[in-house]
Formats: structure tokens, C-alpha cells, sequence
């Protein structure tokens, strides 16, 4: 497994939950600034009341007190409606009421009006040092969202600039006090940095958002492989179990069988057709086992070819007729004439597979094997009077060394007839549907579909490219 110790490339889905996330912190800073407004406020109406008309000032008041009540309302509407939210309800709500930061820059940057060369300079430079502080504080509260930054910065200095220039050209037509000059230039530098200083504190931010979101992402991944692992031992314990447990059966019984035959030579028409069982069971045990591993490593050569399923179904029916005859269960088999396009070793598989199910999990009544025709094309189906399947477990018997807990016969199998039943349809690309009713029995319903080589041949490669993926993050 490779860890990236870099910074990786920003992924669309990042980048969205961190603009959610930046929402989220500039909006949890606007709680505090609130109280900073009043107080500066409160500076502001004691240091210009002598100085400044009183209907001026109360206009100013009333205006900066309705944007603050706007943002008082947009801040408890916020914690009502999108605060445990998504991203996408975060920003879409911020976008909604952005403008209001850049609506009381204007109101702060306008203070310049009341108090530029119609106070005294001490009292103008309290009001200057408090508007400078009002830009700096708004790089800290607003620099999550850094266009909201830059109009708040932006409208508080354009603002104040005007009122300058207006003071400076139009009234006073370029004949002022020489610091008029220092404080302009003062003014556009104090802006520029401003911005470079919000500029770095927003990437700042973002970084950590992202650095968050990769560790988070680094974590569940992690997580997740670990409970991959933990899976994989657990089916690896659960595969060696019942492998000893399935092996030792048709093996002691063939030593069994064996030792017999050597004291008691004459019992060999009854003994030797038992040894034969035994090695059949044998044989199919790692039969699927060789499948299973040739799936995994890819050694599945596809031979498309038109297949006659009549000639197939009645080969099977030779094969699994004896077997289920054994057992005292009818096996009918119903034909219709026809053929599909696909690979008759791996078709003839996937049948073996249902049908060899279909007679292990019967012990009364029968089983049919039928094709029928089709708007789509061929189906085969395999009927079984069989213990049924509960809903619960219709999903999970597809996987690998998985058993029915309660079925009678599954001592004799290591459970992957239906995990590689699956895998094969999905390769040749037919279809495979299950009906099942406990204590009834089981129809397993086959579309062939015609197989396109081309594609089946994508999908071998890209199962194997998973099932290698998958090793690689066990190991």
C-alpha cells in the first residue's frame, strides 16, 4: 500500500466540501465582531458628537445599527436553517447574503465624511487609527472567503479615497495642508498590504481545510482497508476450517474404503463404487478451487463461439441424471430448439454449477431443467424442490466461501459454485435471476444474451485488475 506524502492534486469534491467549510468558520467569526462594531460606534458618536452635525451622526447611527440588525437576522437564520447543513446549502445561503459585508464597508469608509478636516486632528486621528482597525479586524473575520475580503477591503478604501480626493481637488483644489498627501499615500499602501496580508491568510486557511479533508479521507480509507483485512482473515480462517472440515470427509472415507478392500478383497464390487464417489467428491472440491484461482489470475481463455443448447442441456442431463436418480428425485429436462453466442466450456460451467446445486440441496421431489424462447433470446432455467433460499441470504450466497447455515448438504463444498456461477455470467455477459421460497424451492433463471468478445474480454481484464487492486490494499 502507498502512502502519497505530498500534497495531492485538489479533487472537485474536495474543493467543494472546503468552500462549505470556509462558509462555516467565516461564519462562526460574525457572532463576535457584532459587539467590536457597537463598541467603535460608541467611540465614534463620543469623539465627533461636538464636532459633527447631530443629524449627521444619528443618519450614520441609524444606518450602521440596520446593517447590524440585518446581520444579527441573516446570523440566526444561518444557525436555524443551515448550520448543520451541507456544503452545498452553505455556500449557496453565503451567496445569497454576501453583499451585506461590502454594504457596511461602505457605512464604516463613509465615516470619513463626519470626521476629515471637520474635527481636530487629534480626534481624526482616533477615528483614522479606529477605521484602520476595522480593516484589520476584517482580514481575520472575513479572509475564509477571500472575494468577500477583497469587496469589504476594496469598497472601505475606495470609499475613503473618494471622500479624499473630494476634499482634496474639488474643495480644496489641490491648495491643502501638505499631510493630506502622506495620509492618501499612507492610505493606498495601508490598502495594498491589507489585501497581500488577506491574500496569505485565506491561502492559509484553505490549506488547512484541505490538509483536514485529506486526513479525514486518509483515515476512512484506512479504515476501511483495515476492515478489509480483518474480512479477508476472517474468510481466510473461515475458507482453511472448512476446508479441513470438507477434505477430511472424502478422504477418510477413501482410506476407509481402502484399508476395507485390503482386509476384505471380496467386497470389492461393493466398495469400489463408493471409492469412486469419494474421489468424485474429491476431484470436484478442488475442481472449484482451480476455477477460483483461475479467474483470479486471469487464466480464462474466452472461446466465442455459437453454442447449441439443446446438445448442451442433454450433454448435462447425461452427467447429472445418475446423480440425481441417487437420490430418489426426478430430473426432467424440457428443450427448446435453439442456439446462443458464447464460450460452451465456461456456459457448460455455469449450468454444471446450477444444476450440481439444484440436486445437492433437493432431498424430495425432482428437479427441471428447461430452455425457452424468448423475445430477447434463449433462457435456461433450473428448477429444485429443494430447502429454499431466505431472502437474507439471496444476496450473500454469490460470495466467495459463503453457506447457507441452515441448508442440509453444504458439508461437501467449500461454497464457491455460485460465487463462480456469478463471476462467469459476468463475463459472457448473460443475466442471472433467482426466485426462491423456503421449504419450496429455487428457480435459477440464465438470459443468454449473445456475448460480444470484445467486451467480454474487457470485463476478464478489469475483474482481474480489481481482484489485484484489492490484494494490494490487503498487503
Amino acid at each position: 500500500m502507498n502512502l502519497e506524502t505530498g500534497p495531492g492534486p485538489t479533487t472537485s469534491a474536495e474543493a467543494h466540501w472546503v468552500e462549505g467549510e470556509l462558509v462555516r468558520s467565516l461564519m462562526r467569526t460574525q457572532r463576535d465582531t457584532q459587539w467590536v462594531g457597537l463598541i467603535l460606534v460608541a467611540i465614534f458618536v463620543g469623539l465627533l458628537y461636538d464636532d459633527v452635525s447631530p443629524v449627521w451622526l444619528a443618519a450614520w447611527v441609524l444606518a450602521v445599527l440596520a446593517v447590524a440588525g440585518w446581520r444579527v437576522w441573516i446570523l440566526r437564520r444561518y444557525d436555524r436553517e443551515v448550520l448543520h447543513e451541507g456544503a452545498d446549502e452553505h455556500v449557496a445561503f453565503f451567496r445569497r447574503y454576501r453583499l451585506v459585508w461590502p454594504l457596511s464597508a461602505l457605512l464604516w469608509g463613509g465615516t470619513t465624511l463626519l470626521y476629515f478636516d471637520r474635527s481636530s486632528l487629534s480626534d481624526q486621528f482616533i477615528c483614522w487609527l479606529s477605521l484602520a482597525g476595522v480593516a484589520m479586524f476584517s482580514i481575520n473575520t472575513l479572509s475564509t472567503s477571500l472575494a468577500t475580503m477583497r469587496a469589504y477591503l476594496n469598497t472601505l478604501a475606495a470609499t475613503a479615497l473618494a471622500v479624499l480626493a473630494w476634499r482634496m481637488v474639488i474643495e480644496l483644489r489641490l491648495q491643502g495642508p501638505i499631510y493630506h498627501w502622506f495620509l492618501l499615500g499612507l492610505l493606498l499602501v495601508f490598502w495594498v498590504v491589507l489585501r497581500h496580508a488577506g491574500q496569505v491568510l485565506h491561502d492559509t486557511h484553505r490549506r488547512n481545510f484541505e490538509l483536514q479533508y485529506r486526513n479525514t479521507q486518509l483515515i476512512e480509507s484506512l479504515t476501511r482497508q483495515t476492515q478489509a483485512a480483518l474480512e479477508a482473515v476472517e474468510i481466510k480462517n473461515r475458507f482453511l476450517a472448512s476446508a479441513a472440515h470438507d477434505i477430511r470427509q472424502p478422504v477418510h472415507a477413501l482410506g476407509l474404503y481402502a484399508d476395507w478392500l485390503g482386509t476384505e478383497p471380496e467386497l470389492v464390487h461393493e466398495l469400489a463404487p463408493k471409492i469412486v464417489e469419494s474421489t468424485k467428491a474429491v476431484n470436484q472440491l478442488f475442481d472449484s478451487l482451480f476455477d477460483l484461482a483461475r479467474l483470479d489470475a486471469g487464466k480464462v481463455r474466452l472461446n466465442i463461439e455459437t453454442v447449441n443448447v439443446g446438445k448442451l442441456l442433454r450433454d448435462l442431463e447425461l452427467q447429472y441424471r445418475p446423480l440425481a436418480q441417487a437420490k430418489g428425485l426426478q430430473f426432467r429436462l424440457h428443450v427448446c430448439p435453439g442456439s446462443t453466442v458464447s464460450d460452451h466450456i465456461l456456459l457448460q460451467r455455469i449450468l454444471g454449477n446450477l444444476i450440481s446445486n439444484a440436486v445437492k440441496y433437493t432431498q424430495h421431489g425432482g428437479i427441471l431443467v428447461a430452455s425457452r424462447a424468448t423475445r430477447k433470446g434463449l433462457r435456461v432455467e433450473i428448477w429444485d424442490t429443494g430447502a429454499g433460499i431466505a431472502p437474507v441470504h439471496q444476496r450473500e450466497i454469490f460470495r466467495e466461501f459463503y453457506k447457507v447455515p441452515s441448508h442440509a448438504g453444504t458439508s461437501d463444498g467449500f461454497g464457491l459454485g455460485l460465487y463462480i456461477v456469478s463471476r462467469l455470467t459476468h463475463i459472457l455477459g448473460h443475466s442471472l435471476t433467482l426466485r426462491s421460497r423456503v421449504g419450496k424451492g429455487t428457480v435459477f433463471r440464465l438470459m443468454l444474451l449473445p456475448t460480444d468478445p470484445r467486451a467480454a474480454a474487457e470485463r476478464t481484464a478489469s475483474a482481474v485488475a480489481r481482484a489485484a487492486g484489492e490484494a494490494g490494499h490487503l498487503f
